[in-house]
């Protein structure tokens, strides 16, 4: 690699972290800030829902295509291009003076995103491509923002909704965009693209209505109930969807994913892993919350300062496992031992109760949680995208993105269904004290607990998946000498 860019290299993952901390922010802060908006908009409960569904069922039915886009028109053209889309689609949302407006910019912030992060995660791959060690610091810290920028995400919409306005945590992009497209103009360099190829029409559509019919489903299954019509319907045509693209995909001649980027060991294993952290990390978000919340009467602040220690952990866990053990020992140990952390630190987490402080009952489980997970997104995403084609690292990363999206719909669907089924239970058979304050908090908590422990299993099943599937040793690298800008 050139010595102008070796230097500037370590500024171009800054600009790419910058971006993928903006995809990943979007999925929480604009929670935190969405029942002040809903105050101030003045729409529905029923309507507060797509506001989070909208930007869901963009962004992860559009993936595919976004990184197939990328290696087709080049992976800095549509960074640049995504960014840009991302903070005007911001400001729209944040200016919007209804809830018609508010849904355009949050679907339009998914799309965007769509683009966004396969390109940012390509980007990653192909700059840091020739050397080992130097690819394994750079997705440590690349992973490190992946699996942070959901609790960063909290704490910022907590902060700006409490101080400035919920409109805030849209404008923010804005600002992140304006340094992270200058950084880009300047510092990003793109690989030489290959010819330019036809875009796989049939695959696209199949695709994106499969992707769209799996999280549509999925997050109808939260507020309707997994028995609904349209639960099962969309998320079952989904599948069946699925199946019929891969059937596509195994006959045309320039497929939207070649099925070689999915059946490749270390790279089906980074998928599978990435998508069970991505549902069990949910529980951690999500039911966490609820408790600093509704148990320890934390304000949104509170709650996001409570994650910050989780997040150091997370930052830690990744750096050091891609640059220093990484290079030395290859994915399947360390996968392995964070998933098994991850859930012991569930297991820790099943431990609190109604007189439990965060100190004593919640952090420990946090940090722990934090360690495991940045040992899983580190190594995960930087095996997700080895051993490809430079033409097909956009939809390398783009699955890597839509099995982390598909993930957390799961959980959310998933988690919130189980945490209500025990809940209910509890009652039930309280049914003499179902109404007494203390008995429903309880039945709060042993919903809790469940989650947990169902998150526990996962992750375990994580460790074995990575145990199993992980070819021993190190990573392939592939030098790619040529770059244009």
């Amino acid at each position: 690699m050139k010595s102008g860019v070796s230097r500037n290299r370590w500024l171009a993952l800054v600009v790419l972290s910058l971006a993928q901390l903006t995809v990943i922010l979007d999925s929480t802060i604009v929670n935190i800030a969405l029942p002040t908006a809903q105050r101030d908009l003045a729409f529905s409960d029923d309507s507060r829902q797509w506001v989070v569904t909208g930007y869901a069922l963009a962004f992860g039915s559009l993936l595919l295509l976004g990184g197939r886009l990328c290696d087709l028109f080049g992976r800095k053209r549509l960074f640049i291009a995504g960014m840009i889309g991302f903070a005007a689609a911001s400001a729209l949302g944040g200016a919007a003076g209804g809830f018609g407006l508010l849904l355009i910019a949050r679907i339009a912030q998914g799309a965007f995103a769509a683009v966004l992060a396969p390109a940012a995660l390509s980007m990653v791959s192909v700059t840091f491509a020739d050397n080992a060690d130097e690819r394994g610091r750079a997705f440590g810290v690349f992973g490190a923002i992946s699996g942070a920028g959901g609790a960063l995400g909290l704490l910022l919409g907590g902060v700006l909704t409490q101080n400035l306005s919920w409109r805030w945590c849209l404008y923010v992009n804005v600002l992140i965009a304006a340094v992270a497209v200058a950084g880009a103009l300047v510092f990003l360099v793109d690989r030489a693209r290959p010819d330019r190829t036809r875009l796989d029409l049939a695959g696209t559509v199949l695709a994106l209505a499969g992707l769209f019919g799996i999280v549509y489903g999925l997050g109808n299954a939260a507020t309707r109930g997994w028995s609904d019509f349209w639960t099962v319907g969309p998320a079952l045509l989904g599948v069946l969807l699925v199946v019929a693209f891969v059937l596509v995909e195994r006959r045309v001649r320039d497929p939207l994913l070649p099925l070689s980027v999915v059946l490749d060991r270390d790279r089906g294993a980074s998928y599978l892993v990435i998508g069970i952290s991505g549902t069990g990390g949910f529980a951690v978000f999500l039911f966490v919350t609820y408790y600093l919340a509704e148990t320890l009467n934390f304000t949104p602040v509170q709650s996001g300062l409570a994650f910050l220690p989780m997040v150091v952990l997370v930052m830690v866990g990744a750096v050091f496992s891609g640059a220093v053990l990484l290079p030395r020992v290859g994915p399947r140990p360390i996968v392995a031992i964070g998933s098994l952390l991850a859930a012991v630190g569930m297991v820790l987490l099943t431990g609190i109760d109604a007189d439990s402080t965060y100190t004593g009952g919640v952090l420990p489980g946090l940090l722990v949680i934090g360690l495991g997970l940045g040992m899983v997104f580190g190594p995960g995403q930087n095996a997700a995208t080895s051993g490809v084609r430079p033409h097909e690292t956009g939809v390398a990363s783009a699955m890597a993105n839509i099995t982390q999206q598909v993930g957390g719909s799961i959980g959310l669907a998933v988690f919130s269904s189980l945490g209500a089924t025990a809940t209910t239970h509890y009652l039930t058979a309280h049914g003499a004290s179902a109404s007494n304050p203390a008995t429903i908090a309880q039945a709060t908590l042993s919903g809790y607990h469940f989650v947990f422990w169902i998150a526990a299993a996962l992750f375990l099943a994580g460790a074995l998946v990575s145990a199993g599937l992980f070819r021993g040793g190190r990573l392939p690298v592939n030098p790619e000498p040529v770059l244009t800008h």
